[in-house]
């Protein structure tokens, strides 16, 4: 007791509720924590409990693990259940590339494509690099396609071999191509083993792919392979093509694709055959709408297939396609380029030289360009921009003219392009507009515009319009270009 106070006397039967232990003091060891109840599993002799890494320590047998405990004792692989086993069986299906098959023979023909890759080697030399190669892809060139990078080196071997190192190839995949053309990483490979087939062997593909072209256009990447099939085509073989997006009925008819006519015309085939008018339109309907829908209308072949939907579509179902077109038209590509897929291949870039960078570059800038200006090309694309401009409604042109700022002279400088410059000079329901975007892009190169034959010509449409002695009769006939339902109300007729 202290000498300020009175002394306290303290009961010692009195029991003292004892304070919380200081977390420095359980860490120390002493107190109640996890480290006390190990103190006395040890005193008393019980077993350790096991430990979450596995270790010596024994493990509890699971109500799983007995062998009547799912199915009564089924030969059944047991489905995993607690988080070791799910992680177990993620592991097994996506092996690290070390332990996938075929992993060596991948590794060594990926070497001999950076080989084959290289800028400064001779065709002697190229030639027995992928003759090693194809040798030892003999037998596995399906299990190969399956790989993107393997997948890549066979594209690069077919691309480059003979048509008896070619021959193999086709025989191993030929069943497996409209598979193989729906997948992102051979698609490309299918286009290449088109290319290089003899005329037996794209006869065959072109037979394979009865049933399956309107499938495979709704397709990405396979509308891409029938695009090439189509431009690869004889005459026959096109019109069997197009005869199958047309009607039902018109595939069962083999001789049709035989006929040699001019050109394909829907019109001409219904009232030559008897068909139904509302069927064939009906089942054009049904191929056209998820193309649109999905935007994969760069193709010649969807262009045609869409010119001639117009040509017997109703004035209510052709002007919804025509506003479903233009979104499209005025936008970049949806189509995947090849150079986006070697980016995903990193290994395998190749050691470019100036020219083959330039055009590399002048490749990724034409893919980033309007789809109206890329879809210039072709008389079938003309077409369908001409259908936009007179039919579509005064806020599409407007949003068409706009689009085209700083495209007009490359426009100008095209084949078909400068007919749809001057069907866009004649059409002039927005003067101010038109002075801005196209006349006074025009005037910046006017020499350059003057001097080049269809430079001139927009210029000689506003000084003469639609002379024959400046345009020819067949680019008179397409800028007379109407869809026939429509034409009433639009009026746009340059006769």
């Amino acid at each position: 007791a202290s000498s300020s106070g009175p002394a306290v006397r303290v009961n010692p039967t009195l029991v003292f509720l004892r304070s919380p232990t200081p977390p420095h003091v359980a860490m120390a060891g002493d107190g109640d924590h996890p480290g006390a109840n190990k103190r006395e599993r040890e005193a008393v002799g019980r077993p350790e409990a096991p430990s979450k890494g596995g270790g010596d320590a024994v493990k509890r047998k699971k109500p799983y693990d007995a062998p009547g405990a799912r199915g009564g004792g089924s030969k059944e692989k047991p489905q995993p259940v607690t988080a070791m086993e799910k992680r177990v069986a993620a592991e097994e299906i996506f092996l690290p590339e070390s332990r996938k098959p075929d992993y060596k023979l991948v590794k060594e023909i990926t070497v001999l494509c950076q080989k084959v890759r290289c800028c400064n080697l001779s065709g002697k030399e190229r030639s027995k690099l992928l003759t090693e190669a194809l040798r030892k892809m003999d037998g596995k060139y399906l299990e190969i396609a399956g790989s993107p990078v393997a997948a890549s080196v066979l594209k690069l071997c077919v691309q480059w071999c003979s048509q008896s190192e070619m021959d193999p190839v086709f025989v191993a995949l030929q069943p497996h191509l409209l598979d193989l053309s729906r997948n992102k990483d051979t698609g490309f490979l299918v286009n290449y083993i088109i290319k290089g087939a003899s005329k037996e062997q794209f006869a065959l593909f072109i037979s394979s792919l009865h049933g399956h072209v309107a499938s495979l256009l709704h397709h990405t990447i396979g509308a891409s392979v029938v695009d090439r099939a189509f431009h690869q085509a004889t005459r026959p073989q096109k019109r069997s093509l197009l005869l199958e997006l047309c009607s039902t009925e018109l595939q069962l008819s083999k001789d049709l694709a035989q006929e040699k006519q001019c050109r394909l015309s829907v019109l001409n085939i219904i009232s030559k055959h008897g068909l139904q008018k509302s069927s064939v339109l009906q089942h054009m309907t049904t191929i056209i709408q998820p193309v649109l829908e999905k935007g994969i209308v760069e193709y010649s072949i969807v262009h045609m297939v869409i010119s001639e939907y117009l040509t017997i579509a109703d004035k209510t179902s052709a002007l919804d396609v025509i506003r479903q077109l233009i979104p499209h038209l005025i936008q970049g590509s949806s189509v995947l380029d090849e150079d986006v897929i070697g980016q995903l291949i990193p290994h395998l870039t190749p050691t470019k030289s100036k020219a083959q960078k330039k055009r590399s570059k002048a490749k990724k800038k034409r893919s980033s360009e309007l789809l109206l200006i890329r879809i210039m090309q072709t008389k079938e694309g003309l077409k369908l921009g001409l259908a936009c401009l007179k039919h579509g409604l005064e806020k599409d042109r407007k949003r068409i003219i706009k689009s085209l700022k700083g495209h007009i002279r490359k426009l100008a400088l095209n084949d078909y392009g400068c007919l749809f410059v001057i069907c866009r000079l004649s059409i002039v329901d927005n003067t101010e507009l038109i002075t801005e975007v196209v006349v006074d892009e025009l005037t910046k190169h006017l020499k350059e515009l003057i001097f080049d034959k269809n430079g001139r010509r927009p210029l000689l449409q506003l000084f003469h319009p639609l002379c024959s002695r400046y345009l020819t009769p067949r680019e008179l006939f397409y800028l007379n270009y109407n869809v026939p339902s429509p034409v009433s109300k639009a009026g746009y007729s340059f006769c």
